[in-house]
C-alpha cells in the first residue's frame, strides 16, 4: 500500500481510496458497523459531577467488542475490502488493541490476518489476538514495526491496515462521538485520548456536525506529547518512542491524515503523567465500578486531575478501552 501525494490512497489492488474524511463518512461507517459493534453505554457519576461542577457523560468503549473502540475502525475498513483483498488477507501493526480489533473483524468477515506486535505487548492483548485466529509476528524494540508490516505486505500481497492513519479507520472511530452525542445530547466539551489521532480526529468530525460549538480536546501521556507539540508548532512533530504505561498511546507522531483533521477540528491538547493515570484508573474502578486501561483513562484523568475548567459545562469523556493486564497494573497500584 502506498500513500498518494495529495488526496488519494493507492491500494495494492489498484483501487483508490479518498484521503478526505468528512462527517458523511462517519455516518456511513455507522451504518456498516452497527449490526456488529456494540452501542456502548454512556454512564454518569454524581460523585464526579460534584467534584468537577459539571455534568459529565462517559462513553464506555471498555465495553466494546474486544474491549476497545478500535473494533469500529477495523470493521469499517475490512468491510470495504475488494473480494480479491479479502481472499489474500490483511496485515496490521499494533501494540495491542488495533491488533485485537483487526483479528476479530477479520474473523467475522472471513479475512486472513497477520498482526505485527511488540514482543513486550501486554500478554492479555497477545493472547486475545491469537485467540481470534490471527497469525502474530513479534518484533523487538529496535525494529521498525511499520517497515516490518510493509515488507510482509509486499511479500505476501496483503493489504496493510494501519492503526490510525487511514480514512476508513478514522471514520469508524468517529462513530464513538456520534453515539455519545446522540445519547447524551449536545456537549460543551468533548475530551478524548490521543495516540496516533484516529479516535480524536474522527470524534472531532462528529462533534462539529452534531454539537456545533463544542470544544474538542485531545489528551496524551506527558511522556508522549507529540500531538501537543505538533498542534503548537503547526507541523508534524516526531518524538522518541515514549515510555509510558499508556501502551496504546506509545506513538512517535500523529498521522498525516489525522494531523490535518486535528488542525482543522480540534481545539487543544492536554497531558497527564503516569502517576495521574494510575490515580484516575483506581478512582474509576472504585467509584464507577468499571475496568479501564491506562490509555482508556487518559481523557478521564485530564478531567479528574482538573487540567481544565469544566464548571457548569456539559462534558463528554471517551473511555477508550478496558484491556488491562491486571498483574502488572496491580503491582503498580
Amino acid at each position: 500500500m502506498v500513500f498518494g501525494v495529495v488526496h488519494r490512497l493507492i491500494l495494492q489492488s489498484g483501487m483508490e481510496v479518498s484521503l478526505e474524511v468528512t462527517y458523511r463518512d462517519v455516518a456511513l461507517a455507522h451504518e456498516r458497523i452497527k449490526a456488529f459493534a456494540k452501542r456502548t453505554p454512556v454512564l454518569t457519576s454524581s460523585t464526579i459531577d460534584a467534584l468537577t461542577g459539571a455534568k459529565v457523560h462517559f462513553k464506555c468503549e471498555n465495553f466494546q467488542r474486544m474491549g476497545a473502540f478500535k473494533f469500529r475502525g477495523a470493521y469499517n475498513a475490512l468491510s470495504q475490502l475488494s473480494p480479491l483483498q479479502r481472499k489474500r488477507g490483511v496485515v496490521a501493526f499494533s501494540s495491542g488493541n488495533h491488533a485485537q480489533a483487526v483479528a476479530l473483524a477479520g474473523k467475522l468477515l472471513d479475512v486472513p490476518r497477520t498482526i505485527v506486535m511488540p514482543a513486550e505487548a501486554p500478554s492479555v492483548k497477545l493472547a486475545a489476538t491469537r485467540d481470534y485466529g490471527a497469525e502474530v509476528v513479534l518484533y523487538e524494540k529496535n525494529q521498525d514495526r511499520e517497515e516490518l508490516a510493509q515488507r510482509i505486505s509486499a511479500e505476501r500481497g496483503l493489504t496493510l491496515i494501519p492503526p490510525f492513519d487511514h480514512p476508513h479507520i478514522i471514520a469508524g472511530q468517529g462513530t464513538v462521538a456520534k453515539e455519545l452525542i446522540e445519547d447524551a445530547g449536545p456537549l460543551d466539551i468533548l475530551v478524548a485520548p490521543c495516540g496516533g489521532g484516529g479516535l480524536l480526529s474522527g470524534c472531532a468530525l462528529a462533534a462539529r456536525q452534531l454539537s456545533p460549538g463544542c470544544r474538542v480536546l485531545g489528551v496524551e501521556p506527558a511522556a508522549g506529547d507529540d500531538g501537543l507539540r505538533s498542534f503548537r508548532s503547526g507541523k508534524l512533530e516526531t518524538i522518541a518512542l515514549p515510555n509510558t504505561i499508556a501502551d496504546g498511546a506509545r506513538t512517535r507522531s500523529l498521522g498525516r491524515i489525522t494531523f490535518a483533521l486535528i488542525r482543522a477540528h480540534v481545539d487543544g491538547f492536554l497531558t497527564v503523567t503516569d502517576a495521574e493515570l494510575l490515580n484516575s484508573m483506581f478512582f474509576l474502578w472504585e467509584r464507577m465500578k468499571i475496568l479501564v486501561e491506562p490509555t482508556g483513562a487518559l481523557a478521564a484523568s485530564a478531567l479528574l486531575e482538573k487540567k481544565l475548567d469544566v464548571k457548569g459545562q456539559r462534558v463528554g469523556v471517551v473511555l477508550s478501552g478496558g484491556n488491562v493486564e491486571l498483574k502488572s497494573i496491580s503491582a503498580l497500584l
